[in-house]
This record gives C-alpha cells, structure tokens and sequence, in this order.
C-alpha cells in the first residue's frame, strides 16, 4: 500500500510540474487594468506643418494660418506676406 501511495505522489509532482512548466512557456496576453481608459484622440500626435518664410516645422494646432499657407509667427506671415 505505501507503494501505491508513493507512485501516486510522484506522478502528482511530475504532473502539476508539467502544468506550471506549460503555463509558465505560453505568454498571455496581458489583463486591461480597470483604471485605464484607451487612449483618446488628444493623445495621438499632431501633425507638424512647415512655416512658408522660415521652414521651421511647428505644430498644426500652434500654426498661424495665412493666404499662403502656415506659419510659425505672426511676425513670420507679415514679413512673407507684406
């Protein structure tokens, strides 16, 4: 009877060692947090518009709009501008 007890024990061992080994080897995908939102459009980049007088590249959101296109600074449409 201790045999059939000891068998049982080691194939007990050797089989939740397999399964830890397995579970261990494939990766899981990871478990959203609750707390995190996805990301919003604010969080996505900007496009970046060339300034017409001087080539500086400036956000589209802090562009000065003028006849002939975007600028860095006001100063930069009326000196291209006139």
């Amino acid at each position: 009877m201790q045999g059939l007890l000891k068998w049982l024990l080691v194939i007990a061992v050797v089989v939740l060692g397999w399964a830890w080994w397995r579970q261990q080897r494939v990766p899981r995908p990871p478990r959203p947090t609750p707390g995190k939102a996805p990301a919003t459009p604010s969080h996505l980049p900007e496009p970046m518009l060339r300034c017409r007088h001087c080539g500086t590249h400036v956000p589209a959101s802090d562009a000065v709009r003028g006849a002939l296109g975007p600028y860095c600074s006001d100063e930069h449409r009326r000196l291209a501008e006139g």
